[in-house]
C-alpha cells in the first residue's frame, strides 16, 4: 500500500475512535428538547467549545513549489465560540504525500547517476539504492474568526478566519529495504540532515467558509478555502549541496480546500422565540 494511504488509514481509524469516545456523551445534549425547534422559533448563538479535526489538499507556490508538487494534510482544533459569534482556537496541521520535483535538487547531481527514467543512486556495495523522497510540513498555531449566520440557525453560516502559527517542512529522504540504511553511507546518521532542506517561519492563514450546525449538534461540520504566506529559513548548519549554510529568506504560498468534523465538548445553550404579528 502507497505510504499517503497508510497515513490517511491510521487517521481515519483516530477519527473513528474520537466518535466512539465522544458521540455516547454529545447524543444526550444534542437529542435533548432545548435544541428542537417548531415554528418560528429560532436557534440562538451560544457559547460553545469544540474539538474538529479534518483533511485538506493544498497546492504549493513560490519556494515550496520549486521543490515539492501537491500535498495532503491532516489536521486538529480545540475552537472556543462566544455566543456572538467570535471564534478562538488553537490548531496543529501535519501535511504530507508532497512528491519531489527532481531527486537532484535535493541529493546533487553528483551523488545521482541520470537514467530513462529518472536518476539512479549507488549504494556502498555498488549496486543500485532505493531512495524515497516526500515533503512534511508541520504547524501549529492560533486562530482567530467571526461565523455570520444565514438563517435561522444562529451557530452556522459564513465562517472567516485568520491565524498566525510557526511553520516548518523538509524533505523527507528514506532509504527503501530492511539493511539498506546501513550500506549507503551518503545518507546515514546526522549526513541526511544536510540535504533534507528543513526551513521554518512564520505562517498567516486566511480561512473562507461555511459552518453546519443544526440540531444534532455531533453532526456539525466545516468547509471551504485556505491560503497561506509562508516567510521561512533554513533550521540546518551546513547544507552539502551549498557547501555551507544556506541564509537565503524563503516566500512561499499554499492555496487548500478543507473541511473537517466538528466535535461539541461544552454548549450553554437557550431558545430564542419569535412571535409572528
Amino acid at each position: 500500500m502507497h505510504p499517503i494511504f497508510r497515513t490517511m488509514k491510521k487517521f481515519g481509524i483516530l477519527f473513528l475512535c474520537m466518535f466512539l469516545c465522544w458521540s455516547g456523551g454529545v447524543r444526550s445534549q444534542v437529542n435533548s428538547p432545548d435544541v428542537i425547534l417548531v415554528g418560528d422559533q429560532v436557534d440562538t448563538s451560544t457559547q460553545m467549545i469544540w474539538a474538529s479535526a479534518g483533511l485538506s489538499w493544498q497546492f504549493p507556490f513560490g519556494t515550496l513549489r520549486n521543490t515539492f508538487k501537491m500535498n495532503a494534510q491532516v489536521h486538529a482544533n480545540l475552537t472556543y465560540k462566544t455566543a456572538s459569534n467570535w471564534t478562538f482556537d488553537l490548531g496543529f496541521a501535519y501535511m504530507f504525500g508532497a512528491k519531489v520535483r527532481d531527486q537532484a535538487a535535493v541529493l546533487g547531481s553528483d551523488m545521482l547517476i541520470p537514467t530513462s527514467s529518472g536518476y539512479l543512486l549507488i549504494d556502498g556495495n555498488g549496486g543500485e539504492a532505493t531512495i524515497y523522497f516526500e515533503g512534511r510540513y508541520w504547524s501549529t498555531g492560533l486562530g482567530i474568526g467571526k461565523i455570520i449566520p444565514l438563517d435561522k440557525w444562529k451557530n452556522s453560516g459564513l465562517w472567516l478566519k485568520l491565524s498566525g502559527s510557526y511553520f516548518s517542512h523538509k524533505v523527507n529522504i528514506r532509504v527503501g529495504g530492511s539493511n539498506e540504511k546501513d550500506i549507503v553511507p551518503q545518507l546515514a546518521g546526522d549526513y541526511r540532515k544536510g540535504y533534507d532542506q528543513r526551513a521554518g517561519g512564520f505562517c498567516f492563514s486566511q480561512f473562507v467558509g461555511y459552518v453546519f450546525m443544526r440540531k444534532v449538534r455531533v453532526r456539525s461540520f466545516y468547509a471551504g478555502v485556505e491560503i497561506s504566506e509562508i516567510w521561512s529559513k533554513s533550521n540546518r548548519n551546513y547544507q552539502f549541496l551549498l557547501m555551507g549554510p544556506d541564509t537565503s529568506k524563503k516566500f512561499s504560498v499554499l492555496v487548500g480546500i478543507k473541511a473537517g468534523w466538528i466535535i461539541p465538548l461544552f454548549e450553554k445553550r437557550k431558545i430564542q422565540t419569535l412571535y409572528m404579528y
